[in-house]
């Protein structure tokens, strides 16, 4: 098993398509979080800066970066298929279980610094946008459970994105697929009274009650889990797509 994690790292860290996410992870954490320290106060956005409120939605936003996480794992688990390598992936190494086992672990831990990266960024635009502002938030408390849990979410969607590539194996389509889900899909059952109930249970709920996330003034706030409930089935739909990837990827043959 380390030699399989070692070989995917090495096929990771052999091209650059991981400094790209990391960069963007990056980008979009500290993006979000000076866009959202520029308008707090104003009329009708976030709330001003030096509030409890602010700095929970602040430090949120670098949950954003797990998109990039998710796409990490979707292309390490589809890039075999993509690049017709799947085949002697699985003559090495037969069980095919043990692969995509491998594939889990290996970019769950490549994960970590994507998510180590992410909250740098945030917190360093944050603390010296906000600071410069007259008010600079502290890290420790509740501040820190929601750096904490936003850290914890980049890392999971990771696994998803590894299940969820094994479910799909076409690149694109998965990628698509769950950029369509995240952006579209979940906003508009999150916005309506008749479907805020169920929103709560998915994937962007969970990740929402974990971080506390800011989702507008306009947008009806549906109930959400507990902090601590929300990471869990968070990580629930990780385990539960790796589950079915594995049981997938030893059943169909490769083409």
């Amino acid at each position: 098993m380390t030699a399989l994690v070692r070989a995917e790292w090495t096929k990771l860290f052999s091209t650059r398509v991981w400094i790209g996410l990391l960069l963007g992870a990056c980008v979009m954490a500290g993006g979000f979080a000076a866009l959202l320290t520029g308008l707090a106060g104003q009329e009708g956005g976030p709330p001003p800066v030096g509030s409890t409120e602010y700095e929970a939605l602040a430090f949120s936003v670098a949950s954003n970066a797990a998109v990039f996480a998710l796409i990490l794992g979707i292309i390490g688990m589809t890039q075999e298929f993509r690049h017709r390598t799947a085949t002697p992936t699985f003559l090495t190494s037969p069980k095919r279980g043990r692969v995509v086992v491998a594939k889990l672990v290996a970019y769950t831990l490549a994960a970590v610094p994507f998510a180590l990266a992410a909250l740098a960024v945030t917190v360093a635009v944050v603390v010296v946008y906000a600071g410069a502002r007259g008010a600079a938030p502290s890290l420790t408390g509740e501040n820190a459970e929601v750096l904490l849990s936003a850290g914890l979410a980049i890392v999971v969607y990771a696994v998803i994105g590894v299940g969820l590539g094994a479910l799909l194996r076409n690149q694109v389509g998965a990628i698509v697929g769950a950029l369509v889900y995240l952006y579209v899909v979940e906003p508009l059952l999150s916005a309506f009274s008749a479907t805020a109930a169920v929103y709560k249970w998915l994937p962007g709920g969970a990740l929402e009650a974990m971080t506390t996330s800011f989702r507008g003034p306009e947008a009806i706030a549906p109930d959400l889990l507990e902090r601590w409930q929300g990471g869990l089935l968070l990580l629930g739909y990780g385990l539960v797509a790796a589950l079915l990837g594995t049981l997938l990827s030893v059943r169909r043959d490769v083409v």
